[in-house]
Formats: structure tokens, sequence, C-alpha cells
């Protein structure tokens, strides 16, 4: 995937690994909580992967993890 962006998917997957973590969760049981593969849940989190998720995916992670959208992306104060 090509953008601009770059850093902020990298940032975006760490900080879904740091949350799921916490909760204390393997990316299988994320995955299957989400309904995607933990193949592609591995690459959302892979540091040296770009890939892009949707919205609805993105709210169902924050929605699994029991935090704001905000915080998944680092705009949160």
């Amino acid at each position: 995937m090509e953008t601009e962006f770059v850093d902020r998917y990298r940032r975006l997957g760490i900080t879904i690994a740091y949350y799921r973590k916490l909760a204390g969760l393997t990316q299988a049981e994320l995955a299957e909580k989400v309904d995607i593969s933990t193949t592609f849940m591995g690459q959302i989190e892979a540091p040296n992967v770009i890939c892009g998720i949707s919205l609805e995916t993105l709210f169902k992670l924050a929605k699994a993890l029991n935090v704001t959208p905000a915080k998944l992306l680092g705009d949160e104060g």
C-alpha cells in the first residue's frame, strides 16, 4: 500500500498490540472477537506491514479492547 501516512499505520498497529496485551488477549482471541482472520490481525499489528483497516474494524477493535477509537489512533489528549 502506498500512502503518506506510513508512520500513522505503524503507530496504530503498535497501539492495538499494546491494548490487546494489556487486555490479556492473543491475536487469535482478538481476531475472533472482531470477526477477522488471525492472519489479518497479525498484519494490522506488524510494524513492517502497512495494512489499511476499515472504520468498522477500527470501531470493533476499540470496543473489544474497551478503549475509544481516538485512543487507538493516538488522537486523544
